[in-house]
């Protein structure tokens, strides 16, 4: 039973640690613009396909993997720039409306990625072997060394992450856009740099989480349906624009998940994320990390 215990959660927290870069992107997208961006599960697909395709054409993963993170960023600003930007201009576009072209957008990038690749699964080499580490001594659990190159990736990111948004000037630019635009703008920020580079951010993330479990999970098209659907799940049981809620959110998530999974039935396992979203909204809508009010928009 130990064993067990150990093995169901080292699984949960290896997934616990993608839904919490997920989660990161949804936070911060809400936390600049008050809006959901429902593509955020698209761009960790085109992490994950790029780097496979990135690695086929011969380059080394070393150099694989943050190209691939690179070219998501640069999609997820593109996105912000030429639907967005451009429906929010004026004013002519609320939190309702964009949600829908976030929609949108994840449908297009759905079928671009079968345009641009197949409907077949890819894999991705793992980065450092796949013998696995044996945890907990005899009768213990066991680990595969991607599953580490998860997690450190996942804690440095979000190292990175608190550091950039509290150290450098332009991660406050971007906290002072969030909590008042028009003082913001007023005090010289651009406000359109800043939601750009939030798109940008958060595609970056959802695309380094796409990279890093690719080699355990594999990769296709449609990979990022349910991963964006647990990040958003894993965001709001933190509290939506919380960054400290979506990394306790998707850790939680991914432990409920592997446990669930373990002594329940792996039959169940995706269904925890939606029960998750429901208890939330019904019995504490702001979060564990969010306000217990909530706002109308």
């Amino acid at each position: 039973m130990g064993g067990s215990w150990l093995q169901f959660l080292a699984g949960g927290l290896t997934a616990g640690a993608i839904y919490a870069l997920v989660a990161l992107g949804f936070s911060i997208v809400y936390h600049a613009s008050h809006a959901i961006n429902f593509a955020q599960g698209e761009f960790v697909m085109l992490g994950g396909m790029g780097a496979v395709s990135l690695v086929a054409l011969g380059l080394p993963l070393v150099a694989a993997v943050p190209l691939a993170v690179g070219g998501a960023a640069m999609a997820g600003v593109l996105v912000q720039r030429l639907a967005l930007e451009r429906a929010q201009s004026g004013g002519g576009a609320d939190v309702v409306t964009v949600i829908i072209i976030t929609i949108g957008v994840a449908l297009f990038l759905r079928g671009l990625a079968q345009v641009v690749w197949d409907k077949r699964i890819h894999a991705l080499p793992a980065f450092s072997g796949s013998e696995p580490i044996a945890i907990g001594g005899p009768g213990g659990a066991t680990i595969l060394p991607q599953s580490l190159w998860v997690l450190g990736g996942a804690a440095l990111a979000v190292l990175a992450l608190g550091g950039f948004f509290s150290r450098t000037l332009y991660g406050k630019a971007m906290r002072a856009t969030a909590i008042n635009p028009l003082a913001a703008r007023l005090a010289g920020i651009s406000t359109r740099g800043v939601m750009r580079a939030s798109f940008g951010l958060a595609a970056a993330l959802g695309a380094l989480g796409g990279v890093l479990t690719a080699p355990i999970t594999f990769t296709s098209y449609d990979t990022g349906v349910m991963l964006g659907l647990k990040g958003f799940a894993a965001a709001v049981l933190g509290g939506l624009g919380s960054f400290t809620g979506a990394v306790a959110g998707g850790l939680l998530l991914g432990l409920l998940e592997g446990l669930g999974a373990g002594f329940v039935s792996s039959a169940y396992k995706d269904a925890i994320a939606f029960v998750v979203i429901l208890g939330v909204l019904f019995f504490r809508p702001g979060g564990l990390f969010g306000a217990r009010g909530s706002e109308r928009v």
